[in-house]
């Protein structure tokens, strides 16, 4: 068999069953050979910003890499800005680049270019193969990384290296080391600087893997201990229901997190970083909490964070969780009047169903939607701009649906940010992926009028305007998603809103919501 088909093989004997691809002239034989394994599914996006923010989803979700593939150097950079939210994220990927034949690169044909280069910032690790006798090691090593780092698992496939025959023994899977332990003297000493922090003063911090069901659990007893409980602010995924102990999420605004965090004197880390501004500005800090404040790492995320936050409660002596309270009944939603955000915030959080799956680039407009949320029925909710790159949102939810097909998948979009990745509309069609989507069209980058306003611009002019607003011409989302093939509506008023919402939430399949705020 050529090396190509090797590759086939080596993924699907590692479980890797899905292959988002945007392919170019290198990549015909990979595509050759994936056309000849039917336990692969293949699925087309038209932009590769759409294929890796796809495979961002589906790792998230899936909790194993899904394979992208990719049309060399100029390929691999369409699709950056995504690989860089799911390196952020800690989303396991095996990212696919095709190249030149490796003889050809001497001739610095027009697509020729420094993948390695370009891959690297946005990958936790980058490989190329070396002919078609290396494609099973460097296959299995790729999906070990993405695996056990986790993250974005750059593979470079050279076009003789996909045509060159490869020897055919039987393909081998390669067994994944169990994850790290927290050693205990580590342990201690994180509990002993919590344990000596004023009651209420100290603080664990989850992110990764810890901001699942299990993890939040345990995190629930350290509360008996005095400990709060804090969650990144850009959460990959966490895994909600609203009897469970509520993460207080750290708020991307820089005075509102200061505010949070201004009386914590020791903030344990789990499968988290130091809590930083998401940007500098004149006369604020940089950190989020006091310069004071003792930072006691823990676990990183490759680290068992569950038996990391398993150990500090019972070295805490927290045996227990405080006794779950029933979930709360949330209020009446508007049902009538002009969309508002706050509306908007009350009527999904109501209606959202049981195992939803929420991918929320809503950025704005639903600010208010994690808070709200906390006693909606249970479900998962994903923070797809992990590294602060948009348009991602689109491609998230046709990754996280093609992961969980039993399960409707809510995508909070803002209008801007959706048009970086506007064709994954087409493949959401393709794929009859069961996917409502809302659009809150409120026709600006509204992050950016406040950003002005943070830095102490309050009053805009004519330039300032046109590189802000969506409003000449106003994007007409219905007609965009249908010429796509999604069934879409439009909805100015509470009424519309929820019917609407109501509608798609009863069906299968693609749905776009226009919501005009």
């Amino acid at each position: 068999m050529n090396g190509a088909d090797r590759l086939c093989d080596v993924l699907l004997a590692h479980g890797v069953d899905v292959c988002f691809a945007n392919p170019g002239t290198s990549e015909m034989h990979f595509v050759a050979a994936l056309d000849r394994r039917s336990e692969m599914r293949c699925i087309l996006g038209l932009f590769e910003g759409v294929v890796t923010g796809a495979a961002d989803g589906f790792g998230r979700m899936a909790d194993r890499p899904a394979a992208t593939l990719l049309h060399t150097g100029p390929g691999l950079a369409n699709g950056l800005a995504n690989l860089h939210n799911a390196r952020r994220a800690h989303t396991p990927i095996i990212n696919v680049v095709g190249d030149h034949a490796s003889y050809h690169l001497k001739f610095d044909a027009p697509l020729t270019s420094d993948i390695e280069s370009l891959a690297r910032p946005m990958s936790d690790w980058v490989h190329r193969i070396a002919g078609p006798d290396d494609v099973e090691a460097s296959v299995a090593a790729a999906w070990k990384a993405a695996m056990s780092l986790p993250g974005v698992a750059t593979l470079i496939l050279p076009a003789d290296a996909a045509w060159g025959e490869s020897a055919a023994a039987p393909v081998q899977r390669r067994a994944l080391p169990g994850l790290a332990r927290v050693d205990q003297h580590q342990v201690r000493a994180v509990a002993k600087a919590l344990r000596e922090a004023p009651r209420g003063r100290a603080g664990v911090l989850l992110g990764a893997r810890a901001l699942r069901a299990d993890c939040v659990a345990i995190a629930n007893r350290l509360r008996g201990a005095g400990v709060r409980v804090f969650g990144e602010m850009l959460m990959g995924r966490m895994e909600r229901d609203g009897t469970r102990a509520h993460v207080e999420r750290i708020p991307y605004p820089v005075d509102a997190a200061l505010n949070l965090l201004g009386d914590v004197d020791v903030l344990a880390l789990v499968g988290a970083s130091a809590p930083v501004a998401f940007f500098a500005y004149p006369g604020k800090p940089g950190a989020l909490t006091r310069d004071d404040c003792a930072i006691a790492p823990l676990a990183g995320v490759a680290d068992d964070v569950r038996q990391a936050l398993e150990a500090l409660a019972e070295e805490l002596g927290a045996k227990t969780a405080p006794p779950r309270h029933a979930r709360r009944i949330l209020p009446p939603p508007p049902s009538q009047g002009a969309l508002t955000d706050e509306a908007l915030t009350a009527i999904v959080a109501t209606l959202l169903p049981k195992n939803a799956i929420i991918v929320d680039e809503a950025l704005t407009s639903m600010r208010g939607f994690f808070e709200a949320s906390r006693n909606a029925a249970a479900h998962d909710y994903l923070m797809v701009c992990t590294g602060g790159a948009i348009g991602a949102g689109i491609p998230a939810a046709i990754g996280a649906a093609v992961a969980c097909p039993d399960r409707k998948v809510i995508a909070l979009q803002a209008d801007g940010s959706g048009m970086y990745t506007v064709q994954g509309l087409w493949t959401q069609a393709r794929e009859n992926l069961d996917i409502a989507t809302i659009v809150f069209s409120n026709r600006t980058y509204a992050i950016l009028h406040a950003e002005m306003h943070n830095v102490g611009v309050n009053q805009f002019g004519r330039n300032a305007r046109r590189m802000l607003n969506l409003d000449e011409p106003a994007l007409d989302w219905v007609r965009i998603a249908r010429g796509m093939g999604v069934e879409a509506g439009r909805a100015e008023t509470c009424e519309e809103f929820t019917g609407l919402l109501k509608g798609a939430l009863s069906r299968r399949g693609p749905f776009l919501i226009e919501a005009v705020i």
